[in-house]
């Protein structure tokens, strides 16, 4: 039998030209759309064969060279048709319109939904770490039935409608459509003596008090993930997790940015004219002491290494960002206005440069208009 012919390829077709023709031939002869037609069934089997050989690139290598289906093992395709793979096939192309996976029902499991939690930290917890306790509404496994939703001393029956299978097969024109039990959801049991406690739903609204390990150096927006700490599973499977997302306070001083903190020092025009040693706060609560060169100008950054944030996701310490910004005074006396008219006059009428940005814009002005 020559599989390429079986499918109607050509040698050297491509994996998606095989796979294409497997699924032309299936939905022509499956047994589902032909019924007991002997011939089709056979013919089905050769596709099915041709396309086991031929979709497996190792297979297809040696019976491209070697016009073989005996590899060696004494199970090879040319064994006979194997009805238990023919589901895994089927799900792989058409997913479960044929066969499908009939390992559901009273067997699965399925895992408990996800929780998120909004955790609102100062800019110092998120930095240095902490730990946090919160108060969640979840589900939980019922305690007097412990999940199976049944009371005690029975236990869920399989449901007669799908056999246990949870699910049910549906005749839609010549296609047979598996869809979810209606009467138990695909569990594949019903429960005929409930549990008085949870109703039969295996599950529980609770509080429920969690404590959080906040690790240093979160930041705004990042998540925690506290494994199984989310609600129960269906069925008695595993728990859900519960993320916990981090929301960063206002902080009266400084500004995160990544692993950089930025801050802004208010001078007075004295000592920025002047020049002045003045003291900077941090996040730690020390002081660090920060000489200002006479002349510093308002916006003019000062770094101070290794007073940052460390990231949480490793990396080294950030900076602290100091920005000047140079006051101008208010509520001023009359005797402090004339002073200051004094003082501005002597700097207009001397021959000395005294504003440089103010006359580099001057001179800018100038040109402009020429």
């Amino acid at each position: 039998m020559d599989y390429y012919e079986v499918l109607g390829l050509s040698k050297g077709a491509s994996g998606g030209e095989i796979k294409k023709a497997f699924k032309k031939k299936a939905m022509k002869y499956h047994p589902d759309r032909t019924g007991n037609d002997k011939v089709a069934g056979e013919k089905f089997k050769e596709a099915k064969e041709a396309y086991d050989v031929l979709s497996d690139p190792q297979k297809k290598s040696m019976y491209d060279q070697y016009g073989t289906t005996d590899f060696g093992g004494g199970g090879g395709p040319s064994g006979g048709f194997n009805t238990s793979g023919f589901g895994d096939v089927f799900e792989d192309i058409f997913g479960d319109i044929f066969g499908g996976n009939q390992s559901r029902g009273a067997s699965q499991r399925y895992k408990g939904a996800d929780l998120e939690y909004e955790l609102s930290l100062t800019l110092e917890e998120a930095a240095f770490g902490i730990e946090k306790s919160i108060n969640i509404k979840t589900k939980d496994s019922c305690d007097s039935c412990n999940g199976s939703g049944a009371k005690s001393g029975s236990k869920p029956v399989s449901c007669s409608m799908c056999n246990g299978v949870g699910q049910v097969r549906a005749q839609q024109g010549f296609f047979t459509i598996q869809q979810t039990c209606p009467t138990c959801a695909g569990k594949g049991t019903v429960i005929s003596n409930p549990c008085s406690k949870c109703y039969g739903s295996g599950a529980m609204d609770i509080n429920k008090e969690i404590s959080v390990s906040v690790p240093a150096g979160v930041d705004n927006g990042d998540r925690v993930r506290l494994a199984g700490k989310g609600e129960a599973g269906i069925n008695q499977g595993p728990p859900g997790d519960l993320f916990i997302r981090i929301n960063l306070l206002k902080h009266s001083i400084f500004k995160r940015d990544g692993t950089n903190l930025y801050c802004e020092i208010p001078l007075s025009f004295a000592e920025a004219a002047l020049g002045s040693e003045i003291e900077i706060p941090t996040l730690s609560n020390n002081k660090v002491s920060i000489d200002i060169p006479p002349g510093t100008q308002t916006g003019k950054y000062f770094r101070l290494k290794g007073k940052g944030v460390k990231s949480v996701r490793g990396g080294g310490v950030g900076d602290l960002m100091c920005s000047v910004q140079i006051e101008t005074p208010v509520n001023l006396s009359e005797e402090q206005k004339n002073l200051l008219s004094q003082f501005d006059d002597k700097l207009k009428n001397s021959k000395k440069k005294h504003s440089p940005k103010s006359e580099s814009w001057i001179d800018g002005v100038k040109n402009f208009f020429k």
